[in-house]
């Protein structure tokens, strides 16, 4: 299997990990829920992004389907929990050496897989190598590339040194990639893992059914009998049934009809912000985008309030032509706000030679619902600066695959990582070109803050060089992103939870193993 080029919505997002968490071993404790749980029920959920080629392969994790899938089979080291806090989940514990270029950690004893094997050192170390090395198709090999080595230095520890130093290394192994499977097992669809559930069934584009493993390790968790998992790509459609009682949940609620939603008898609306944000990405290698000038220019051509009402409705705030928000821990907050500003669009193209740009833009609803719409707007708004953009529609089965990052300009939705520095690397690093990299920007200014911040222990300095980076994102890099979009899901008024996660949809992706049915 080639590797793919797709972005997906594939990693964990949530806040980074504190300086004082990544120095020094630190004991961990499970995440405590704040009700008293009961256990029963099936559990029936609606997501709207799949892929009818997906597979249980750790290394590709293609959708919402499939990390809600996933994370009911399989854990990974660490876990992020509410308010983007890093939670040890297989890993009880972990620390640097002085220099963060050798991590250790500690695993949890006695943990067993659904075959009945007890997970092991050479368990873990096993899994994360499935990342590395030429012959790897997995998505984040470029995040793995600094690591020099992984080793078992005793059945319950596994140490991992690095070719440079990374102080919030911890938080990557935390991404739905990151899960650990049997050694040496590479039928990866029968879905074997150490998670609360085991696999009954999946049908990719379909759907997927599990049961409760009896002999899960973590307590407090697990909760249903069975989960179902049902893929609905109509957003009308998700929300009939979630009305009729089909299912208990559905993920990307649509603004528009959000408030009538939130008024219906039965039914919760749940509002979280995090760092999700809407966005038009341009290829800075593509003669349209090669010029800064001309970049800016779109930047300056979309009116952001208009796209926050129209097409948020609200639920969401205006976000910056950069993807790091208020909820990373160095978010920029000096950064200058790009302003609605055909007049000067309209100078910026003239110096750059470029009056009169005509810009086709390819979309789809697979990145976000209203994507159609907000090209279709920010088309109006750019023709004041003498910009035509031609909206495509383009089919949402295989938008990722054969548009994202294949195509001048396109939209594309971006949900947050664990930390800064995977954000920054994945999307806008040099090594992120030709898999994450979805504008190929190269910046060497960049390129040096980046890899400068990660090994800086200094955390005045480290968040002054994120700065940098962001700063330089906003001026010179090929995304237009207007607004950050709040997760809006809705369940039945039978399902509660406790304390929310802010990184994904549906409580981090975690619903299936943290929620409940009232009694």
């Amino acid at each position: 299997m080639a590797l793919l080029t797709t972005r997906r919505s594939l990693l964990l997002g949530a806040g980074a990990m504190s300086t004082a968490a990544v120095l020094g071993l630190r004991p961990g404790r499970a995440l405590a829920q704040d009700a008293h749980p009961r256990k029963g029920g099936t559990f029936r959920l609606a997501v709207a992004d799949f892929d009818t080629a997906e597979t249980l392969d750790p290394q590709l994790n293609e959708s919402r389907f499939m990390m809600q899938l996933q994370y009911q089979l399989r854990n990974c080291l660490i876990e992020v929990g509410p308010g983007g806090k890093l939670v040890p989940e297989l890993a009880t514990e972990w620390g640097s050496n002085d220099d963060l270029t050798e991590w250790t950690f500690k695993l949890r004893d006695g943990v067993e897989f659904h075959s009945g094997k007890t997970m092991a050192a050479d368990d873990v170390v096993w899994s994360l190598n499935l990342h590395r090395g030429p012959d790897t198709v997995s998505e984040t090999k470029a995040l793995f590339e600094p690591v020099t080595d992984i080793q078992a230095t005793g059945p319950n520890e596994v140490r991992i040194t690095l070719a440079a130093p990374n102080s919030g290394f911890p938080s990557l192994l935390s991404m739905v990639t990151m899960l650990i499977v049997p050694a040496e097992d590479r039928d990866f669809d029968k879905g074997i893992g150490t998670g609360g559930y085991t696999l009954e069934s999946y049908e990719p584009g379909v759907g997927s059914r599990v049961k409760r493993f009896p002999n899960y390790w973590k307590e407090g968790r697990a909760h249903f009998d069975e989960i179902e998992v049902k893929c609905i790509a109509d957003v009308n459609a998700r929300m009939t049934a979630l009305q009729t009682g089909q299912v208990d949940a559905i993920a990307f609620v649509d603004t528009t009809t959000a408030d009538l939603l939130k008024s219906m008898p039965g039914i919760n609306l749940i509002q979280t912000k995090g760092k999700q944000h809407y966005a038009f990405s341009m290829n800075c290698t593509d003669p349209l985008f090669a010029n800064p000038d001309v970049r800016m220019a779109m930047k300056l051509a979309i009116n952001r309030q208009e796209m926050l009402d129209k097409i948020l409705s609200g639920y969401g705030s205006i976000a910056n032509d950069q993807p790091i928000s208020e909820a990373y821990q160095y978010h920029n907050p000096n950064l200058v706000q790009h302003v609605y500003d055909p007049e000067k669009a309209r100078a910026l193209l003239q110096k750059a030679g470029a009056e009169g740009l005509t810009v086709p833009l390819h979309v789809a609803e697979a990145p976000f619902a209203g994507a159609t719409n907000m090209a279709q707007l920010y088309a109006e708004q750019a023709a004041a600066a003498g910009i035509t953009i031609d909206v495509k529609r383009e089919p949402d089965d295989g938008y990722w695959s054969g548009i994202w990052g294949k195509r001048p300009m396109f939209a594309t939705k971006w949900s947050g990582r664990p930390n800064e520095d995977v954000m920054l690397s994945l999307a806008y690093s040099r090594e992120g070109i030709g898999s994450w990299n979805e504008t190929s920007w190269d910046n060497e200014a960049f390129n040096k803050a980046l890899v400068a911040a990660r090994g800086e222990r200094d955390e005045e300095k480290r968040k002054q060089l994120y700065w940098e980076c962001q700063s330089l994102i906003a001026e010179d890099g090929g995304m237009v992103a207007p607004v950050w979009a709040d997760f809006l899901d809705a369940t039945s008024d039978k399902v509660t939870h406790g304390e929310l996660g802010n990184d994904w949809e549906l409580d981090g992706a975690r619903a299936s193993e943290r929620w409940w049915f009232k009694e």
